[in-house]
């Protein structure tokens, strides 16, 4: 008996140890993602409202893109960008803490100049590598700083969306697709939840869409289905897009100086002909318009798809999730009424599904549609994703992403089982 007490005493202490050092990870982590993100927030959105009183911002884009170049030449963080932060989790990867103000200045130059991204890829990076630095600067192990490299994006995605368990799923299951990096949860949900409150203190109100979703019956399942069939086509070219002008732009212009200009003006001259404003910055307005509203132009998610991929190949910073909401929640707009359903539930249907099957994050896509709408049309809005995800194939936004399963067989992947393997 006496063994048997002293073998549980020791567990007891064992776990009470691991939870302390989480719990001394999580709280930083939370804080310092919570107050830089609601930092970066506040920035992008002050420069935002700025470019949009102030036209004439659209026209120094190129030598915002200069001064990116030269910022990341300064802080040596040259083609660091967000599959680092996942190469961090795969394998413990070391994250650059200068990397927090090149991507924080390069993004809000970016969004001052009207260039065409999301916050999200700066916000996996900045939390990545908060995440990251905490850790070795409290001597955590390499295993461990993998988990703090998650806890900080699953920190900085929540203080900027306002979406801690979609934010924490997205962290623990973005590196690995049919993989959930669990023991990171714990932390991760823990720091979320702290950077979710000081963005709330701070007074930064969360994501959140008005909706109204049909019936569930088997007209609106089939429908949906169809839908989610056509996101994945979306999907599939807004990769696509990406990952060939981010190999074409560097090779056909080598010297990123040359390339940021270029890239610039070209965004500059694409920008008055498609319509200033619209399809400049992040688009938030154009999403909510689109999902409350049911407003959107038929044509709205093949100009954003161009200017995203341009504007990030040229060099210029920020992320591709909220293109990929704008891409999604305009397609949806417009192709979902042919099929008879409503507008603006489409709209959700196709923000949620084209992020799903871009960022290859089944779970986390469907706990982020019940953040940004409430739980309403959950269960047809999961299905958009599930197909969407199914049909979207094995390439995505973040080349780093390691396929576990094939998306449509049980087997394990090649790729997976070399990993295995070593």
């Amino acid at each position: 008996m006496k063994e048997f007490l002293k073998r549980e005493l020791y567990s007891f202490r064992a776990v009470a140890a691991i939870l302390a050092r989480w719990l001394l990870l999580a709280v930083p982590t939370g804080l310092v993602c919570g107050a830089v993100g609601t930092a970066f927030h506040l920035a992008v959105e002050h420069v935002t409202a700025w470019r949009a009183e102030h036209i004439w911002l659209l026209w120094l884009l190129p030598v915002a893109g200069l001064a990116i170049v030269a910022l990341y030449k300064v802080t040596g963080c040259e083609g660091m960008g967000t599959n680092n932060v996942i190469r961090a989790v795969h394998s413990g990867e070391s994250v650059s803490p200068l990397l927090v103000p090149a991507i924080f200045f390069g993004t809000v130059l970016t969004h001052l100049c009207g260039g065409s991204a999301g916050r999200e890829g700066a916000a996996l990076q900045m939390g990545g590598s908060i995440g990251y630095n905490i850790a070795k600067l409290f001597r955590f192990s390499d295993h461990d700083r993998r988990t703090a490299t998650a806890c900080g994006m699953a920190a900085f995605f929540s203080a900027l969306f306002g979406t801690p368990l979609s934010a924490t799923l997205f962290g623990i299951m973005v590196e690995d697709v049919g993989l959930a990096f669990s023991v990171a949860f714990v932390p991760g949900f823990a720091a979320a939840l702290i950077a979710y409150g000081v963005s709330l203190a701070c007074g930064i109100s969360p994501t959140h869409f008005a909706l109204t979703a049909p019936a569930l019956s088997i007209d609106s399942t089939l429908l949906v289905a169809v839908l989610g069939v056509a996101c994945a086509l979306v999907a599939r070219a807004f990769c696509w897009l990406l990952h060939t002008m981010e190999h074409e732009m560097p090779r056909r212009l080598p010297n990123p100086w040359v390339r940021a200009v270029v890239g610039g003006a070209a965004v500059v001259a694409l920008s008055y002909l498609m319509g200033v404003g619209r399809y400049n910055g992040a688009g938030m307005g154009v999403i909510t318009a689109a999902v409350e509203q049911g407003q959107a132009l038929p044509w709205d998610f093949i100009c954003k798809m161009l200017l995203t991929a341009l504007t990030l190949s040229a060099g210029f910073k920020g992320g591709e999730v909220v293109p990929s909401f704008y891409i999604g929640a305009t397609f949806g707009c417009a192709f979902g009424p042919l099929l008879g359903l409503p507008a603006g539930f489409s709209a959700a249907v196709g923000l949620v599904s084209v992020f799903c099957g871009a960022a290859n994050t089944l779970i986390p896509s469907i706990l982020l549609a019940y953040e940004l709408f409430g739980g309403v049309g959950l269960e047809l809005i999961a299905l958009g994703c599930g197909v969407c995800y199914m049909l979207s194939g094995t390439h995505g936004l973040y080349s780093s992403q390691l396929f576990v399963t094939e998306k449509l067989l049980s087997e394990y992947t090649e790729s997976w089982g070399k990993r295995l393997r070593k």
